[in-house]
């Protein structure tokens, strides 16, 4: 069974238990009911920010999603280098979770990779809930923000309301950044 399979039925799972629809889920998570669908057949890969909405609207962690397993650790969490979770979201896009086991998290951070732009290949705008921090570690980073064109050079940075559409491109090579992802409600 695939990753995706996987995922595919933990979230028929947690939907079912919670008494929801197909077409509730799909609604809160803002996510068109034909993918929703097929993200629950296990016939397609979901983006992050789909995901990340999907896990919301049932009340868990994506890493439970991810795994299987609701986060454990508090006070604090070490990942070593190179030792996240890691997980592919599309096939240009790979993640890394860098708490991935700490309970209660207010934030969501990962070290993203975006592979070089291929010629031909169109990504789609994505949003999800909550606010991002993104900071280029290598290479360069075309953000599309909210129709907005950004460019990003190592050491920049951007901050957002990532309820507002956003595409991540690498126009030259590979590019590494640090992602974090600020629940709604965190903070208040």
């Amino acid at each position: 069974m695939t990753q995706i399979q996987t995922i595919a039925i933990r979230i028929v799972d947690l939907r079912e238990i919670l008494g929801l629809t197909q077409e509730d889920v799909a609604s809160r998570a803002q996510v068109p009911l034909e993918d929703y669908i097929e993200y629950e057949k296990g016939e397609k890969d979901f983006s992050f920010s789909h995901l990340f909405n999907i896990a919301e609207v049932l009340g868990v962690d994506i890493s439970d999603l991810l795994t299987g397993e609701s986060p454990k650790l508090k006070g604090y969490i070490l990942t070593r280098n190179g030792k996240g979770l890691a997980f592919d979201r599309r096939k240009q896009y790979h993640y890394q979770h860098l708490a991935y086991n700490f309970a209660h998290k207010l934030a969501e951070p990962f070290i993203v990779t975006v592979e070089k732009d291929q010629p031909g290949v169109v990504k789609q705008a994505h949003s999800h809930e909550g606010q991002e921090f993104d900071y280029v570690l290598e290479g360069y980073l075309r953000i599309i923000l909210g129709g907005n064109e950004l460019l990003l050079s190592p050491g920049d940075s951007v901050y957002y309301d990532s309820s507002l559409p956003h595409v991540m491109y690498a126009p030259e090579e590979d590019c590494r950044f640090i992602a974090v992802v600020i629940k709604n409600g965190a903070g208040d």
